[in-house]
């Protein structure tokens, strides 16, 4: 971090009452919760709605920040390195939990979603030897679609100084270049960060079945509830009572399921001939998913699916 980052930090009239609470959250952390659940992905996949409902249960407890980013590195700012102690701060206390339980005499949980954990080379293990225990919850989308929601949001970043310059298809064409070597340093160094690898993956991130395979090497397969986005959003009320399942909640049925940091991508959709191109070839990719899951999302079609 910069000085001049540093000061520009120090005039903002809430950063220090931030940073105190932030202190003291540290400081309370061994009387803290950790997770019991995450979202671990995919971006541009509907994690942020599904969390949305999920703290509006009344046996869930939220965390201070929906993406808390911990065991991924998804900035230049080290958070693993901040410690578990760090991590737990963005949760309620432990007695909040045992008081629950008094009254309601039902199970209090908490938990997070950062949905780059499924994609970040270094999330898996770390999650694993942390939160052994943790149900992993996943939303897969149409690679295709995501890979052009992602492009999108790249595009319209207006807080990002390294907005996406090129057209989708000289996006698409430029990746494997793009991304040349960055894999290997981020295996080599845990603290390296690759803007290039987390912005302009756009195709990497949609090989769903490489990704998943690595977390089902660290937990049994029932610890993981894999859903498909578009199913998600086509009908959000059956779809969260299967995710209360999963979780041991009692069900609970929200009054609306409306759509969070969801955007309508705009009146120009992607060219016929690259879609056909990229359902080409993400077809393999997909059908070891298939297999994986031995459940076919029917994301082989050249037709727009959200």
């Amino acid at each position: 971090m910069t000085i001049a980052h540093k000061f520009k930090q120090l005039q903002k009239p809430d950063y220090l009452r931030q940073r105190s609470l932030e202190t003291y959250r540290v400081m309370t952390s061994p009387l803290r919760l950790l997770p019991e659940f995450l979202i671990i992905g995919v971006q541009k996949g509907g994690t942020t709605s599904l969390y949305r409902y999920l703290e509006q249960h009344p046996c869930v407890a939220s965390a201070f920040a929906k993406e808390v980013h911990f065991f991924d590195n998804h900035t230049r700012d080290y958070k693993y390195g901040k410690g578990l102690s760090w991590y737990r701060s963005h949760f309620v206390y432990s007695s909040n939990k045992f008081y629950h339980h008094l009254v309601h005499q039902q199970h209090l949980m908490t938990g997070e979603g950062s949905p780059d954990y499924i994609f970040d080379v270094h999330a898996p293990q770390r999650i694993a030897q942390a939160l052994p225990q943790a149900k992993l919850i996943v939303l897969l989308r149409n690679p295709v679609d995501r890979a052009y929601s992602h492009y999108l949001h790249n595009v319209r970043a207006p807080w990002d100084t390294h907005r996406e310059p090129l057209s989708f298809e000289e996006a698409i064409a430029a990746e494997s270049t793009r991304l040349q070597g960055e894999r290997e340093k981020l295996l080599q160094d845990e603290r390296y960060f690759s803007y290039r690898y987390m912005h302009y993956s756009y195709l990497e991130r949609g090989k769903y079945a490489e990704q998943l395979q690595t977390w089902f090497n660290l937990y049994p397969q029932e610890q993981c509830l894999v859903l498909g986005s578009e199913n998600f959003f086509a009908d959000p009320r059956s779809h969260f009572q299967q995710v209360l399942d999963f979780l041991g909640l009692p069900s609970w049925d929200l009054p609306e399921y409306p759509s969070f940091n969801a955007r309508t991508e705009g009146a120009i959709a992607i060219d016929k001939g690259m879609r056909s191109q990229l359902v080409e070839y993400f077809k393999p990719h997909n059908q070891k998913l298939y297999e994986l899951l031995n459940y076919d999302f029917g994301w082989d079609s050249i037709h727009e699916q959200i």
